[in-house]
């Protein structure tokens, strides 16, 4: 009869699913190639984009949604951008609305792992864990990155992307009961990107986009007023681009600090970099790169196995 003592019971594994805009589809290619390596998470937690895939896969839907997210393609992007100026570049009511009719319409205690998200107050500057309630409501709150996406309300509170205070949030899969955790950083190669590595606009809405589609375009892709004599050394941002990079500095400068003080025992990290903000259409480059860096950390994941920690 196996024992009952604490020291005896098996160990949990949490997976924790950082934040990264379109560089998240990676999470996917994570999830996959950790399974096939025979390790199976108890608890997932997420921010922003890896709230929503962690969603996904905690509802069991992960194939599904792969299935879909390959199919994406700049038409499909645009197609959920429901565009206002208001709060936010894009409400997200029509993204929330699709993975509501074909993923994760249920509450998060009715899924299939134990799965939990961050989001940020922005009325407090509180880091927000979301751990019961509607799994939509919840990665809604966690992905709504400011400027892009439109603040989530709750009661009192004004909720925008959890990226913000925790974008792998190590903190609330320990808080959930994690004995092992294996933590996905997909900011680790992200400073000083936009000189070495210049991005690709963040995204373009083609020729079948109305007059004034295109004008914002054009008006969020407008270099700013740097000094002409830097131009001959540096390309000039756009605004979304500085948006971008910004909030990538800010996340990748609080990863390593949180890191620091609470360290995963295995970090996976993908190196997305040259993707862009909106590069949701490049999901199979992003999926095989997470592939690849969990193979990476197959050593380390072998010698975890060897201690019968895993």
């Amino acid at each position: 009869m196996p024992s009952s003592h604490p020291l005896h019971r098996k160990r949990k594994i949490g997976l924790i699913l950082g934040s990264g805009s379109a560089r998240g589809w990676s999470h996917i290619g994570v999830i996959q190639a950790l399974e096939e390596a025979g390790v199976k998470p108890d608890i997932v937690c997420g921010t922003s984009i890896g709230a929503l895939v962690g969603a996904a896969y905690a509802a069991g839907e992960i194939e599904v949604f792969k299935k879909w997210v390959l199919e994406l393609n700049m038409s499909n992007v645009l197609s959920f951008m429901d565009i206002r100026l208001n709060g936010g570049l894009l409400k997200g009511e029509k993204l929330m609305s699709f993975f509501k009719n074909h993923f994760m319409d249920r509450n998060i205690e009715d899924l299939k792992l134990p799965f939990g998200s961050v989001a940020t107050s922005l009325t407090t500057g509180n880091e927000i864990w979301i751990r019961e309630g509607s799994a939509i409501d919840a990665v809604r709150a966690s992905i709504a990155l400011p400027g892009l996406f439109t603040p989530v309300i709750q009661g009192q509170e004004i909720l925008v992307d959890g990226g913000l205070v925790n974008p792998v949030p190590v903190s609330l899969a320990r808080a959930m009961g994690a004995d092992i955790l294996i933590a996905v950083d997909l900011n680790s190669d992200l400073i000083g990107r936009y000189f070495y590595n210049p991005p690709q606009p963040p995204f373009s809405f083609g020729n079948n986009a109305s007059e004034w589609l295109r004008k914002i375009q054009q008006n969020l892709g407008k270099p700013g007023n740097l000094p002409e004599e830097t131009t001959a050394q540096v390309k000039k941002p756009s605004l979304l681009e500085v948006i971008a990079s910004s909030v990538n500095i800010m996340q990748a400068q609080i990863t390593r600090s949180r890191m620091a003080g609470e360290p995963p025992h295995i970090i996976i990290s993908p190196q997305l970099a040259h993707l862009g903000l909106l590069d949701f259409h490049r999901a199979a480059e992003a999926i095989e790169e997470g592939r690849h860096a969990v193979e990476i950390c197959l050593p380390a994941l072998n010698k975890l196995k060897k201690q019968n920690r895993i």
